[in-house]
């Protein structure tokens, strides 16, 4: 197939890994329309708090309100807006505000630095803010300014310079809580961290001077964030701030819902080489991005698709005509590796294993979502799932006993998790051998090598298993297995919780949509006797587990995945640490 003939000169290009809503719409990139969200955040608390996982929209919804209300964009208000919701709904404030726009994200420097990162950082900004509207301030503002020092002084300044001319500010700040993420990871820096934002801290220094700029010209704030834990910290220092993250109204306001998706999806069928229908597409995508629920009350209603890998996979799809080989784009793994100070060791976190290990063998998660805490607290379970959940590494699915259950929305994340938590099981970190894998994982989906695999994985339990490790028993040899196996790219585990029979322990269900080639599929019953048990229990077991492979290899799921490939029922049990067990049926 010529490439070539399917370039569309009037198809709209995918804003995929963009953020200037300008440019996408000059540029007639496919814009997803939030802006019926503008109203509701006039309506809401002036100075508005709100978190999300990283690669979200939340940079292009800021830059979005910002060309919205700058007085400098009035002239191109119908070229950005015009065919839009809010083209056509306007409100009163519209271009009425002198925009400031902080980025947290672009300050250099770990925080034993952070105030000579903060001070550059805004120095610069306050500056072009000057410059940008000479005509609408105080003629002397940017010279005295030059005169002033430090951001927490010069935003002093700055608001005062426009209360003089009558000037009203919207102050943006996108990525406030950045370098927390780094701290969290260094115990050492903890004192450190605690000191800038507590007391006389530089950082509480600066949000107490956002504060008092909200009695001046400061009139709206916009903050984002991926966590709480800052603002908790800074919260005397700004305790205005309205957090909306959990709010129903603002479920939908950042990421795609599914109607969204398949109204994308059906433009590029019209223009775009498309082999399968829109509803092949979502059958794809959902088990990978879909499933956000971002507000307790939404839940059962409205899942949110992260919009970032949505068009990760549309630019893949239309370039090459098929579903991409890796359904997770780069800059999703590195932004998931910069959080793996969240799955701490056993002996650092006490708790965070097991709540790890309990979301990995029931399936769930129950707690209390907190809209903020202190970073000394987020060994806290409540605090430490709230993170996990803020981070998008756990999605709210209802309640159970008056808590709210929280379960891992998708693969996307079940991938990165299941890495992490391989990690957690012993002191060292393990070093598989890559390369062993990725042969051992062909081997298994082509030429039918199950035992060499699941030899291998054994082999590595029972190397790697601490003596807490031995104890936790079941819940480590299961949580192990299934995290070796979800780093298998050819198929896509689905373990007992999300099967409604509740037979089968491990399905590996072949990936044919990207590997259409592969030959064989897996039921793995994994049954699990304590090492006190007797040989007659581990034959007990065995029997049981033949019956449910049995059983669950005749259901309409199992047979309808499977495709072309060749299903093999697998029975493994363990003794202790040690494979007793582990033959195909």
């Amino acid at each position: 197939m010529d490439p070539m003939e399917y370039i569309v000169p009037n198809r709209k290009r995918l804003p995929y890994g963009m953020m200037n809503f300008a440019v996408i719409r000059r540029e007639d990139y496919y814009y997803v329309d939030k802006t019926r969200f503008i109203p509701m955040i006039e309506q809401a608390d002036r100075f508005f708090f709100f978190i999300r996982p990283r690669r979200f929209g939340k940079s292009l919804t800021l830059n979005v309100l910002q060309h919205y209300y700058d007085v400098r964009t009035r002239d191109k208000f119908n070229d950005l807006f015009g065919d839009l919701y809010i083209g056509k709904h306007p409100t009163a404030n519209r271009n009425s505000y002198l925009v400031l726009y902080l980025n947290f994200s672009g300050i250099t420097g770990e925080l034993n630095d952070y105030r000579k990162g903060l001070d550059a950082h805004c120095s610069i900004t306050f500056m072009n803010f000057c410059k940008i509207y000479a005509d609408l301030l105080p003629p002397e503002t940017l010279e005295e300014l030059r005169q002033v020092n430090g951001a927490v002084e010069q935003l002093d300044y700055l608001y005062q310079a426009c209360e003089r001319a009558g000037q009203k500010m919207y102050l943006f700040i996108d990525e406030y809580d950045h370098f927390t993420n780094a701290i969290l990871s260094d115990a050492k820096s903890l004192h450190r961290y605690t000191d800038e934002t507590h007391g006389e801290g530089y950082l509480r220094a600066f949000f107490n001077k956002v504060k008092a700029g909200t009695y001046s010209s400061i009139e709206r704030c916009f903050i984002t964030g991926v966590s709480p834990v800052t603002m908790d910290d800074l919260t005397s220092g700004f305790n205005i701030g309205t957090n909306y993250s959990l709010t129903p109204q603002f479920n939908q306001m950042m990421g795609f819902t599914e109607e969204e998706v398949r109204e994308m999806l059906t433009y590029y069928s019209t223009n775009s080489p498309f082999r399968h229908t829109v509803d092949e597409l979502i059958e794809i995508m959902k088990p990978w991005y879909d499933n956000y629920c971002f507000a307790q009350d939404c839940y059962g209603e409205t899942t949110m698709y992260n919009s970032n890998m949505v068009l990760y996979f549309v630019k893949n799809y239309i370039d090459n005509g098929k579903a991409p080989r890796e359904m997770i784009e780069d800059n999703i793994r590195i932004d998931y590796e910069k959080l793996r100070m969240l799955i701490r060791k056993d002996k650092e976190f006490a708790h965070d294993a097991s709540v790890i290990q309990t979301l990995v063998s029931q399936g769930y998660i129950t707690g209390e979502l907190k809209k903020g805490f202190p970073a000394v607290n987020i060994t806290n379970p409540d605090n430490f799932i709230s993170l996990l959940y803020y981070f998008g590494m756990l999605t709210i699915s209802g309640i159970d006993k008056g808590k709210t259950k929280l379960t891992i929305p998708n693969l996307v994340v079940q991938e990165q998790l299941y890495t992490y938590l391989l990690n957690t099981y012993n002191d060292a970190d393990l070093n598989f051998s890559s390369y062993e894998k990725s042969e051992l994982s062909s081997q298994l989906a082509y030429d039918g090598n199950w035992q060499a695999y699941f030899g291998y994985i054994a082999d590595c339990l029972k190397r790697y298993a601490s003596q807490r490790d031995k104890q936790k028993g079941e819940f480590f040899v299961h949580g192990f297995t299934l995290a070796m196996t979800a780093q298998n790219r050819f198929y896509r585990p689905i373990s007992e919780q999300d099967t409604q029979a509740g037979y089968v322990d491990i399905f590996l269900c072949p990936m044919l949509d990207i590997y259409s080639d592969m030959k064989h599929s897996y039921i793995v019953e994994l049954k699990y006797a304590k090492y006190r048990d007797s040989e007659n229990r581990v034959e007990e077991l065995r029997q049981e587990a033949i019956a449910q492979a049995n059983r669950y290899a005749d259901t309409d799921t199992v047979k309808q995945a499977i495709g072309s490939t060749q299903l093999h029922k697998i029975v493994v049990v363990y003794k202790g640490m040690e494979m007793r067990v582990c033959e195909e049926l």
